[in-house]
């Protein structure tokens, strides 16, 4: 078994993986029965609005697809191909495309617009804002029937459901271009230049047996990582060994 941590060399990636993560939660505390996990869901909600309300995301995630379908569309007619996963492919990018091109207006505003939720978030944002007393009809949302919150949290989600499927598509590629290099971290640390590397993302495997933490940071010239001991809160220290690991560079 092996850890993956994944690293972004920009803003763009930074903001998919942070949305990605999002998205992920939202659907575990969703399928829930529980109020307690429904208002998680709630808050999770709220953060995928403001990090998808980003001017150019939508943008970005068009112009993207588009790149990669003419990438894909030149390997037509190559007997290495399958036509078949090609042509799978190719249609899920011209779906997620078309439903990213249908969103019409800024990302989420539906939700800015219903005054009830823009409550909840205002109050949420106070330690303890969001108790009976405070917000008694979020309350009786709260003890409704769990199919039929499910059910409002699946229609507040749904209009930004194509930002989901674009990035995912765009995140799949990205993970499958790199290829993998074994390394080794010399008294914990590993450094290398970046020269000639047009890297978006890094990912660093390691085994979940080895008790070290990675402390990525890297920028167009560089690359560092530090292997921190996990066990030392209070005062972080490198782990003073070799530390085996395996990086991919990856990038669109």
């Amino acid at each position: 078994m092996v850890i993956c941590y994944e690293y972004p060399l920009n803003e763009r990636i930074r903001t998919l993986l942070r949305l990605e993560d999002l998205y992920r939660k939202f659907a575990h505390f969703a399928r829930s029965d529980a109020c307690p996990e429904h208002h998680v869901a709630l808050l999770i909600l709220f953060e995928i609005l403001e990090v998808a309300g980003r001017a150019d995301l939508k943008v970005d995630l068009v112009q993207e697809l588009e790149r990669q379908r003419q990438i894909l569309l030149s390997f037509r007619n190559n007997p290495e191909i399958s036509e078949e996963a090609l042509s799978g492919a190719l249609y899920e990018i011209e779906q997620a495309s078309a439903s990213l091109l249908s969103m019409a207006g800024k990302i989420g505003q539906y939700l800015r617009e219903n005054e009830w939720l823009m409550a909840i978030r205002s109050r949420a944002a106070i330690p303890g804002g969001v108790c009976q007393f405070d917000l008694p009809s979020y309350h009786y949302w709260l003890n409704r029937d769990p199919q039929q919150r499910r059910h409002d949290l699946d229609t507040w989600l749904h209009p930004m459901t194509p930002i989901r499927d674009g990035l995912e598509i765009v995140l799949r590629l990205l993970r499958a271009s790199g290829r993998a290099e074994q390394q080794r971290a010399r008294a914990g640390t590993y450094q290398a230049t970046m020269a000639g590397r047009n890297a978006q993302m890094l990912r660093l495997r390691l085994s979940n047996g080895d008790t070290v933490v990675p402390e990525i940071s890297a920028n167009k010239y560089a690359l560092s990582v530090r292997f921190m001991l996990p066990e030392t809160v209070v005062r972080p220290r490198v782990a003073e060994r070799d530390v085996p690991f395996e990086i991919t560079f990856c990038s669109l």
